[in-house]
């Protein structure tokens, strides 16, 4: 199944455990997200996110744990966000972590893609049911 939605985001900065050095700023930031379409619900997560002193160059990873109801099956689920920035050039990868999906979701199992429109943020999710 492929499905496409929106989704609001809020996030409220943390305190990182570490600091960065030599350029390196280390930011910490608590996730809450609506989710609207085939996937309605919401979810709660965390990020951890560098930027360098190279413009264009950064990363980050995050997890959230979705709750909701997906193309009319209730339960939860965890992403796993993994993203890089090479000198501008963008790569983002969001999975479903193996074995997260709970109630009508267990065996939930895909990858879901972020593009923002328009000041919009949207998602296309590709997932099956196992």
């Amino acid at each position: 199944m492929k499905i496409s939605g929106t989704f609001k985001v809020e996030m409220q900065p943390q305190e990182a455990s570490f600091m960065g050095k030599e350029g390196v700023a280390v930011t910490r930031m608590s996730l809450l997200k609506t989710f609207e379409g085939e996937l309605s619900g919401h979810s709660k997560g965390e990020m951890l996110s560098v930027v360098t002193s190279v413009p264009g160059s950064a990363g980050y990873v995050a997890i959230e744990q979705v709750t909701g109801v997906l193309s009319g099956k209730a339960g939860s689920f965890v992403l796993q966000h993994s993203g890089l920035m090479n000198r501008g050039d963008a790569t983002l990868d969001l999975n479903v972590v193996p074995d997260s999906g709970c109630d009508e979701l267990k065996g939930l199992c895909g990858t879901m893609t972020i593009r923002i429109e328009k000041g919009l943020h949207c998602y296309d999710f590709e997932y099956a049911l196992m």
